[in-house]
């Protein structure tokens, strides 16, 4: 467990670039053992990675309140002083869900572990893990982070372009991508047919969507339905 030996050439360390070490990655280690902390620390950068360590739950959740959210993991103790693990895991689940979680136990608590895991826990290792180990679910973590991080940011872009649109836009979005014609959702909202076309073309041309097919996949990911007002 800690050997320097695991990954020498796996990537940057901080010195390497110093002007990028805000833009890497970042794992975060919560473990009230600060021999733990120390060792994985030089471990975990030089891997390439940035590494912010915290004694317990709370010294945490200070931190994570007021620094932005990155691409990253958390490498987390079931044991804390203050809130368990579990407990920290479920205070961030919904603030945090680009923020993969791998839980470390000293001992193998089974029902834990599923406990943790159905709660959406990336990984569950036991000390004394290997090195490799470890690394591997880093970096495996990290990647699960940024596909999600750029999944949310591209959510966030959908989301503000569909503010932009008109209530009635947003009635005709709604109705159309749940799959009505032109003439249909003119009954519905009781406006002509060419009326609706000219209310699609606006709002896809808002919504920057490239075909019919773009928009109904905007519309799913924003949990449209039909008859939508709001």
């Amino acid at each position: 467990m800690y050997s320097m030996s695991s990954r020498a050439g796996f990537g940057m360390t901080s010195k390497d670039n110093p002007d990028d070490s805000h833009a890497k990655p970042v794992v975060l280690v919560v473990d009230d053992d600060i021999s733990v902390r120390e060792a994985l620390q030089p471990l975990l950068e030089l891997a390439g990675w940035r590494v912010i360590s915290f004694p317990d739950a709370q010294a945490f959740l200070d931190w994570n309140e007021s620094e932005p959210g990155q691409v990253g993991c958390l490498l987390l103790d079931f044991s804390l002083p203050d809130l368990n693990g579990l407990d920290l895991q479920e205070r961030i689940a919904k603030d945090r869900p680009e923020l993969p979680i791998i839980f470390l136990t000293g001992f193998g608590d089974v029902p834990m572990s599923v406990r943790a895991m159905k709660a959406g826990a990336a990984e569950f290792l036991t000390k004394p893990f290997d090195d490799e180990v470890l690394l591997t679910a880093v970096d495996r973590s990290i990647e699960k982070s940024r596909e999600i991080s750029a999944e949310r940011a591209s959510l966030k872009v959908i989301e503000e372009r569909y503010a932009e649109l008109s209530r009635r836009e947003r009635e005709v979005m709604a109705l159309i991508v749940s799959g009505l014609l032109n003439k249909q959702v003119g009954g519905e909202l009781g406006i002509s047919e060419i009326t609706v076309k000219a209310h699609r073309g606006r709002l896809m041309e808002k919504m920057k969507a490239r075909s019919f097919a773009d928009l109904v996949k905007m519309g799913q990911r924003l949990g449209l339905e039909p008859g939508a007002r709001g």
